[in-house]
Order: C-alpha cells, then sequence, then structure tokens
C-alpha cells in the first residue's frame, strides 16, 4: 500500500512538472490562456499576461524572463485591455494570431489582421531576441508577421528603427499614457529621412526634441550600432556581443528619450543617456537663424547668428527667444552677388536638416562653398566627415532651425552666409583684435625681458650671500613675490601634507601675514557668520580684492580630512552656482579657506528674518531654485568629477550681489565613480531635517540623497519656514509632514510664505511644492534625479504623484536638529522613530 501511495506521488509530480514546462512555439490547435506563458528557447524573453502598475486591466505583452521587476517590451493590445483574467492568446483558421477577451467573444481585441492562405502549418515562435514572429509554409517558414515591425515604447538589441521604403511600413516608438496604462500616449519618436536622417521626437504632432543628424560624430560606445539607407530601407539598429549586457532604448511616458542598461549587481536599470535635459534641448525654443547656449545657465541663453539680428526685440529683452532672428539688412539681394561670404560657427548641433540636401557625398570644402555661394537660396552649408567616402557637402535653404552650441567636441562647424557689410564688419574686429594682440606681445616681452634680468641678478646676489641649506627657500619666496605679487606667498604645508595630495595647480597658498592684516587680525567687526567648521571672515587685501576667510575652530569635529577634501574638491570644480576657492592658508595649526566674498549672505539670512524675507519675491526665490538645481546637477553629472555634497542646506546657500545661488561647503563632500550608485559610512554628517532617511539611519548615501536635501530647501524657500525648527498647531508633525498633510486635502498653498502674498503664479507654486514632495519621497529609488528635476522646473512636463514623504513626524528626543559632528551624537547612535511608515 505505502508503495502504491509513493509511486501516485512520483506520478503527480511528474504531472506537474510536465504542465509547468515552458513553450516557445504555439499552432493553429494551441492557445496561450491568461496565467500561461510563451518562454524563448533560452529563457531570455516571456510572452504572456499581464497588469501595469495598480491597473486591474490586462493586456499581453513580452518581456524579459531574467530581469526581476517585469521590464515590458512590447504590447499587443497597448489600447484595448481586457477587463478581467478570461483572454487567450491563439492562430485562427485565416492563419491570424489573435486575441480574445473570452471564450463567447467573436471579434479579437487584437490581431495581427494579415492577408494570408488558410494554412495548418502557420505557427508563433517567441525568439530569444524578443521577436514574436508568425511563420507560415511548414518546412520553409516564411515570416508572414513579426512584432519587430510594431513597436511600442521600447527599442531592444536587433530591432529596426526606421522606414521600409517599400512597403511603407514606418517602425516608431510611442510612449505609454502612465505607469499604469500602456496605451499610446501624447510622446512618440520617428526617424525622419529628409535631407540628412534624423530622429524627432514629437509631442502629439509638435515637435519636442531633435537628434543630432547624421552622420553622427559621436555616439556611446558602450554598444554597436549600424545605419542603413538604401533604396529599399532607411533604419537604425543597435548590437552588443557581451551576453552579460541588456541595454534597452525608450521614450517614457515623462517625454524623455533615455537608454538604460541592466545592472546584475545592484539589480536595477541605470540611465547613461536621456534627452531632452535642457531648455536649449527643446525644438526650436530660441526659434530661427538663432543658436542656443546651454552653459548659460543665468542669463539668456539665445543668441542671433552671424548677419542676423532678434525679430521680436522687446521679447529678447524678456527672454523669449521663440521670435527667432531675421537678417540685419532684410533685401534678399544683399547676399547675392554683392561681395557676401560666409562666416564660420564652431561646433554646433548643425541645424534641421528637413530644410537641407546633400549636394555631394564627397566633395571638398573649398567646392561645398562655392556650390552654396552660387545658388542665392543657400543660407549655410557645413562639410561633414563621412566615413569611407570623405568628407560630404551638406547645403540649407531657407530658414535655420534648432541650432545648439557643443563645448564636448562632437558638433560640426557651420558656415553662415551674410552680405557684404557683415564681412567688413567681421574683418574689422578680428584686425583690432590682432593689432591690440601685437601690441601686447611686443609690451610683454618687453616686460618680461626686464623682469629676467633682475631675476638672474637677484639670484647671483642671493647665492652669494645665503648659506647653502636656506638658499632655495628663500630663492623661491623671491620668486613667487616678484612674479605675482605681495599678496601671495608659499606658505609651509606642515603635517597636513596637502603639497603630497597634488592640489591644483591654480590654487594660491596666501601667507598668514597677509591674511591677519586683510581681516584686520580677525577683528570681531567682520565676523559675516559661523559654522561647523569655524568663524567666517570678512577681508580685503592690499589690491582692493574682497575675499571671505573660513578660519577653522580649535574646538571643531572637523579636521584635517576635512579642510583637505574642499581644498581638492572645490578647487577643481567651475560653475556659476558653486562658490569659488579663491586658495588656503595653512600655518602650523591654522587652516584657513579663503572664498570670493559674495555681499549677501546666505540664503537663510533671508528666508528666516522677518524684514529680509520681503526681498525675495517669488521670481527671485523661483530664480535661486533653479540655480541650485543646476549647481547639484553639475556636482552630480556634468562636472569632472561625480560629487555627493552631503551637507545641502539653506545656510550653504550664499548668494551674490545679484542674487544669483552658490553652493559652498565642501568638507563633507565624497567622489563618486561614474558606475557607483550608493556608498555607506560608519560616520554620518550632515544637518538633521536635511539627511535623507537611508543616510541618517543606515549611513548609506547617494546622488538621492542630495536630492532629498534639495527637496528640503525647495519647500523651506516656499515657505519661508526652517525645516529644523518648524513649529505649527500639530507640534508631532515636521514641515515635511505639514505640507504633505495639505497637499492631501488639496490646501498646499497655505504653506506659501505670506510675505509673498499674491505676487506669485499658483500654479509655478504648486509644481514647485510637487517636485518638492517628489524629491523628499522615502524610497530613494522614487525620487527624481537631477537632471529630472532640472527639467521638472523649467517646462511643463507632467508630474507623477508623490508618494508618502519620509520624516513626517518628529523625533521625539531632539526637535532643533544640530549638526552631526558639531557637538551632536551620531545619526548611528541616534534611535529615530520619524520615518513615514509604509
Amino acid at each position: 500500500m505505502a508503495a502504491e501511495k509513493l509511486l501516485l506521488y512520483l506520478f503527480l509530480l511528474v504531472l506537474r512538472f510536465i504542465s509547468s514546462m515552458s513553450i516557445h512555439t504555439i499552432t493553429v490547435n494551441q492557445i496561450i490562456k491568461d496565467g500561461a506563458f510563451l518562454i524563448s528557447q533560452n529563457n531570455t524573453f516571456a510572452l504572456g499576461f499581464f497588469s501595469p502598475g495598480s491597473s486591474s486591466y490586462r493586456y499581453l505583452g513580452i518581456w524579459f524572463h531574467k530581469v526581476p521587476g517585469q521590464t515590458v517590451v512590447w504590447v499587443a493590445n497597448r489600447n484595448n485591455p481586457i477587463n478581467g483574467s478570461s483572454g487567450f492568446l491563439s492562430i485562427n483558421q485565416y492563419g491570424n494570431l489573435v486575441l480574445y477577451a473570452n471564450r463567447d467573444q467573436r471579434s479579437p481585441v487584437w490581431s495581427t489582421n494579415i492577408s494570408v492562405e488558410a494554412t495548418g502549418d502557420c505557427e508563433a515562435q517567441l525568439l530569444d531576441s524578443g521577436n514574436l514572429v508568425l511563420f507560415r509554409g511548414g518546412t520553409s517558414k516564411t515570416i508572414a508577421w513579426q512584432s519587430f515591425d510594431y513597436p511600442t515604447n521600447t527599442l531592444i538589441r536587433g530591432m529596426k528603427f526606421g522606414w521600409d521604403k517599400e512597403t511603407g511600413l514606418n517602425r516608431f516608438l510611442t510612449s505609454w499614457r502612465s505607469a499604469n496604462d500602456p496605451g499610446s500616449g501624447e510622446y512618440s519618436v520617428r526617424l525622419n529621412p529628409s535631407g540628412s536622417p534624423q530622429f524627432f521626437q514629437y509631442r502629439g504632432a509638435n515637435h519636442y526634441w531633435r537628434s543630432v543628424p547624421w552622420p553622427w560624430k559621436k555616439i556611446a560606445n558602450i554598444y554597436n550600432y549600424s545605419f542603413f539607407n538604401t533604396e529599399d530601407e532607411i533604419y537604425f539598429r543597435y548590437s552588443y556581443s557581451d551576453p552579460s549586457v541588456t541595454i534597452i532604448m525608450l521614450v517614457d511616458e515623462a517625454g524623455f528619450v533615455k537608454w538604460l542598461t541592466w545592472h546584475e549587481t545592484e539589480a536595477q536599470w541605470k540611465e547613461f543617456w536621456s534627452s531632452p535635459k535642457y531648455r536649449c534641448d527643446w525644438y526650436g525654443v530660441c526659434g530661427a537663424n538663432s543658436k542656443c547656449e546651454p552653459n548659460n545657465v543665468n542669463t539668456f541663453e539665445c543668441t542671433c547668428l552671424p548677419g542676423y539680428e532678434p525679430k521680436f526685440p522687446k521679447d529678447w529683452h524678456l527672454r523669449d527667444g521663440s521670435g527667432g532672428c531675421v537678417r540685419k539688412r532684410l533685401q534678399s539681394s544683399s547676399v547675392c552677388g554683392h561681395g557676401e561670404g560666409f562666416l564660420k560657427v564652431e561646433q554646433v548641433k548643425v541645424p534641421d536638416t528637413a530644410a537641407a540636401i546633400w549636394v555631394d557625398m564627397s566633395m571638398s570644402h573649398l567646392n561645398c562653398e562655392r556650390q552654396c555661394k552660387v545658388n542665392c537660396s543657400c543660407s549655410a552649408y557645413a562639410s561633414i566627415p563621412i566615413a569611407g567616402k570623405g568628407t560630404g557637402c551638406l547645403a540649407w535653404y531657407g530658414e535655420l532651425m534648432d541650432i545648439i552650441n557643443f563645448s564636448d567636441n562632437s558638433g560640426y562647424d557651420l558656415y553662415i552666409r551674410v552680405d557684404a557689410l557683415e564681412l567688413a564688419e567681421n574683418r574689422k574686429k578680428f584686425n583690432g583684435f590682432l593689432q591690440t594682440k601685437g601690441m601686447l606681445i611686443v609690451v610683454v616681452l618687453s616686460f618680461s625681458s626686464v623682469w629676467l634680468v633682475i631675476i638672474i641678478f637677484v639670484y647671483f646676489w642671493f647665492c652669494r650671500r645665503r648659506k647653502i641649506g636656506t638658499r632655495k627657500k628663500r630663492l623661491n619666496r623671491k620668486l613667487v613675490d616678484a612674479s605675482v605679487g605681495s599678496n601671495y606667498y608659499e606658505d609651509s604645508l606642515g603635517e597636513s601634507g596637502l603639497r603630497g595630495s597634488r592640489s591644483p595647480p591654480d590654487l594660491l597658498f596666501f601667507h598668514f601675514s597677509t591674511i591677519l592684516a586683510a581681516t584686520n587680525n580677525f577683528c570681531a567687526t567682520n565676523i559675516l557668520g559661523q559654522g561647523g567648521f569655524g568663524t567666517v571672515y570678512k577681508g580685503k587685501l592690499s589690491n582692493g580684492q574682497e575675499i571671505a576667510v573660513k578660519r577653522m575652530s580649535k574646538s571643531s569635529r572637523q579636521g584635517v580630512e576635512e579642510f583637505k577634501n574642499e581644498v581638492m574638491l572645490i578647487a577643481k570644480l567651475q560653475h556659476r552656482n558653486l562658490v569659488k576657492l579663491q586658495g588656503c592658508c595653512m600655518k602650523k595649526k591654522e587652516q584657513m579657506l579663503i572664498y570670493e566674498y559674495l555681499p549677501n549672505k546666505s540664503l537663510d539670512s533671508f528666508l528666516f528674518d522677518q524684514e529680509k524675507r520681503f526681498f525675495l519675491d517669488w521670481t527671485k526665490r523661483f530664480n535661486i531654485i533653479i540655480g541650485i538645481a543646476r549647481g547639484i546637477l553639475y556636482l552630480h553629472q556634468d562636472s569632472r568629477l561625480r560629487i555627493i555634497h552631503r551637507d545641502l542646506k539653506s545656510s550653504n546657500i550664499l548668494l551674490d550681489a545679484e542674487m544669483n545661488p552658490k553652493i559652498s561647503d565642501f568638507g563633507m563632500a565624497r567622489i563618486f565613480k561614474s558606475d557607483q550608485i550608493q556608498n555607506k559610512t560608519n560616520r554620518v554628517v550632515g544637518t538633521y531635517g536635511y539627511m535623507s532617511p537611508e543616510y541618517a539611519i543606515f549611513g548609506k548615501f547617494s546622488i538621492k540623497s542630495d536630492v532629498f536635501s534639495f527637496g528640503v530647501i525647495l519647500l523651506e524657500i516656499i515657505s519661508g519656514k526652517r525645516s529644523n525648527g518648524f513649529h505649527q498647531e500639530d507640534a508631532s508633525l515636521s514641515l515635511i509632514g505639514h505640507v504633505w498633510e495639505l497637499w492631501r486635502e488639496g490646501r498646499a498653498l497655505e504653506i506659501v510664505d505670506s510675505s509673498l502674498e499674491e505676487s506669485y503664479n499658483p500654479y509655478e507654486v504648486l509644481r514647485c511644492i510637487q517636485i518638492g514632495l517628489l524629491c523628499v519621497q522615502e524610497g530613494a529609488v522614487d525620487r527624481p534625479t537631477m537632471s529630472a528635476v532640472v527639467l521638472m522646473l523649467s517646462s511643463e512636463t507632467t508630474l507623477p504623484s508623490p508618494k508618502q514623504p519620509a520624516f513626517i513626524f518628529r523625533t521625539s528626543s531632539n526637535t532643533s536638529s544640530p549638526r552631526v559632528g558639531e557637538g551632536s551624537s551620531s545619526v548611528n547612535e541616534l534611535s529615530i522613530t520619524a520615518v513615514a511608515t509604509r
């Protein structure tokens, strides 16, 4: 009896194993029900029914089988969801793949809808490439239909992206409506074959973003790509040979075109390229015949091309360049047969090539210029290298749209047609520059010769008088004094070893006596403020330059490492929204940092002062928000080093004379590797009220830690209330918690600083509050990157709904929120119960 039971048990196990075995092919007599799957032969992709996000509707889709989280790359019935779990897929008697909502429904919710001969030899197979293919013809197996010809929002390896000219098939991507709805959204990316082929992103029917036209000078080396342009087809396709690598391109519901790669160790998708990121990325933001400069972060980014002037000067002064530019002299004859020529605009994203043609795919620069000049309609040309064909000639006819200045040598030189008068003015400027430069060279050489004689004389004079052991030290000081002035000297670097740490070559070392004189012996009347590092003094050098001297306090818990860290980091960073380090001074136990002097001090001195807060109207506050965001974006992404600040707060945001924000205090900052996601420390530093939960509790920090701090600062700027000193009726709620409760109740505008009165734009403020709440969400993965934040602030893209933030409630033991490392205990030693529960 026991043996019979054992045999029955083994038989049931075999049946269960057989029923669970995956298949990758279905025939006319088979169906795929909701709950069953097609699995490609090597288990790379799966096809089945799914419900996206919080949706209850069912869709038939394809996703990566080995990647957790069900990353869907193709959806069959994206615009016709199934309500319920009774859907099934089959091949009908006409040889078409059909999807039904239930057994009783005769008309399918989706079908391949092709004309094929009725045959029992049809079969559908899910390939390891992720392509669902419908074959016919028995052993000959010809492709009747394939999912690769009808992409949804994702491009995967091996897919063709472009046109089949013979059939008229256009393969393009369309975003989902939302994370819960894979229906066709408002954003699409298509290949435009006109002129020189280029990719366009559309928002509805309007241009939204444009790629650099073919041939591409610079493209990510993380994958290989092919571009085919023949009589029958024009398409882009990419591949990669490493089986451990998975790369996709998608257009998401927020309007970003992204390239992502799957990182197995972190178990998440990582973005290595996306667009649009900046205002200049939007199509035609500066109108026709103009150029957009992305690096003009605090000034107007639009400039007219040579020979052109703003079409609407008043709008131009209001920083609206959408009207574009027109020729300075409107007569068309002035640039045709009257001594006209071309002026070079270097390293740009060339204009929209829909208004251009290839004159010749193999033509010299000189012949290209001649061809453009003889045609009065030719407004510009570019000589572009083409692999295997030499240099091609691309010429534009009509208005020049969507030109962006590139600073990374990834663009091409564009030659603009201008009239004779413009050429003469440009030549005059150039000659004047050469003349000035020539005179300057003569003066410099004469001056240098005199000083060279003096220096040689001084050298030999000192050699005679000084002892061998001290000769080099005195000589160096004399040489530095002779070359850069009496204010600057190299001082002994003592035990810190700063010289051994490869200090930046442009960093100045100030003599201690110079700093004493500049600050009037560190007079109390020169104190600008105090912080964790020590006291900051205002100083004035003998040449009249004003400086700010940050003097390390002997009682400070920050030490030599923090001092060296700030010197080494900030000296290498150059951005208009970062404070500029002029130099440093070290003498025995004295350690000082010398910065540019910013007359308006720190942001908190305005925000939380009952009188000064009135100087910050909404326009100034919004510009400050934008500036801080761009500064952090530079640290995270655009600088040579990838920097995590770790101590962002309103007191570390300084304001210059024009109220432009500058991020300061890099003593706690850390450098991240380009592929690094997160790090952990046993020594948590920073300020309560600005620290993210994962950092405060577990010591884990990342770029999302700075995003959290930025969100807190943003809410402080809007409310005029301190995050770590907030008081209201419900004393248990923090500032974040109070804003969250008001947001949920639809009363978020009640948090707005009363000093703003009715001068602000309610829609703009509500959008900023929503962005702030997105930044302070409890889960680091839910928070946006700073590139996304900058785009949210400078555009009208649809924002996701924020989830419940962290630190809604106060800690029971500490509401004053001191800075860690300044006489307070480490967060690792503090019991925090204020993190919002899920």
